[in-house]
């Protein structure tokens, strides 16, 4: 366990080597998949934007042996300990996580924890390691390719799913998500988004989705939302998202409890949608909700209203923040 790793010393004690490898990336909203039906010898596909927060920020450095400290450093440490087998690493590092994205709230944080960890590695050690290996070693991407998309390259990113040789989903479009558009995350601190064990079985007891809602679904990803992310038409973006988000959340309704998994969120994005927001959902799994506005104006004033209008939900928290059109920063650092 994380909690046990011996980190207590002064960094100095054990770091061998004090040039490191910094690494930090961002949150990624999971807007949904297009084909869940898979009848064309591909299945899922998704659409995905990368964010400017929440971010999973770390430092590795070459160590006496394998520690970890900071947020979630548990799974930190696991996805370390699995690589470091799978190379067979003789050497010992040291990770220090200083922000981590909050785990199993639908916004991607075990893949870019493990992307992460794992670009870190491959440079601290000159590995030689593409992305994709990355990927593949931590074993990521099962069913979605945003996550290495965003990590990658930021911006918004469509991949194509699963085929039956497919290792990594192919990531086939990205676009600039607008600069002057905005994203309020709406987290529910009480509730978790399925995940592990629960969401393959999830997979596996869920009816087949029919293949005329995919088709339509991959209509409104082709013809409508990437059109309209190029001409900056919100309205018309939302609307293919809204779609997504109404056909396979009724589709997922058995596993996670409804159209959106948490109660409150569902609430909220109810009464947003009545009001006429023109683009919201869920991240993946949930619980952690999403509206988009068309600019900084719009994006405050409506903060200003749920924070004033849900502040009998505790347990809720809005975050303003944006879409961002660059990848994770990996760079070389010291020991402070």
């Amino acid at each position: 366990m994380a909690s046990q790793v011996p980190v207590s010393r002064k960094l100095k004690e054990f770091i061998i080597n004090k040039q490191g490898v910094s690494v930090v990336t961002t949150a990624r909203l999971h807007m949904g998949f297009f084909d869940l039906n898979g009848n064309l010898g591909r299945k899922f596909g998704s659409i995905g934007v990368s964010l400017d927060k929440p971010a999973t920020s770390l430092q590795v450095f070459a160590a006496e042996a394998i520690s970890v400290e900071g947020p979630s450093a548990e799974r930190g440490l696991k996805i370390a300990q699995a690589i470091a087998q799978s190379l067979d690493i003789s050497h010992g590092f040291h990770i220090r996580i200083q922000t981590a994205i909050p785990e199993h709230a639908g916004l991607g944080s075990g893949t870019q924890m493990s992307l992460a960890v794992g670009s870190a590695i491959n440079q601290l050690f000159n590995l030689g390691l593409s992305l994709r290996d990355i990927a593949v070693l931590t074993s990521r991407g099962a069913r979605s390719g945003i996550g290495l998309g965003t990590f990658a390259q930021g911006g918004v990113i469509v991949d194509g799913g699963r085929g039956e040789g497919t290792d990594v989903p192919p990531i086939i479009a990205r676009s600039e998500f607008p600069p002057e558009w905005r994203i309020i995350l709406m987290f529910d601190r009480s509730h978790t988004g399925v995940h592990g064990a629960e969401e393959l079985e999830a997979f596996r007891r869920l009816p087949e989705f029919p293949a005329d809602s995919a088709a339509i679904l991959c209509r409104h990803l082709l013809m409508q939302a990437l059109p309209a992310l190029a001409e900056h038409d919100l309205p018309a973006f939302g609307q293919a998202i809204r779609e997504l988000q109404w056909r396979t959340g009724d589709h997922f309704a058995p596993a996670q409890g409804g159209r959106y998994a948490s109660p409150a969120i569902s609430k909220i994005l109810g009464q947003l949608e009545a009001d006429g927001v023109d683009c919201l959902g869920q991240s993946s799994w949930g619980p952690t909700g999403f509206a988009i506005c068309a600019d900084e104006t719009d994006a405050r004033a409506l903060l200003d209203a749920l924070e004033s209008r849900y502040s009998h939900f505790p347990q809720v928290e809005f975050v303003l923040c944006q879409g961002i059109n660059s990848g994770a920063q990996i760079s070389t650092c010291s020991v402070e």
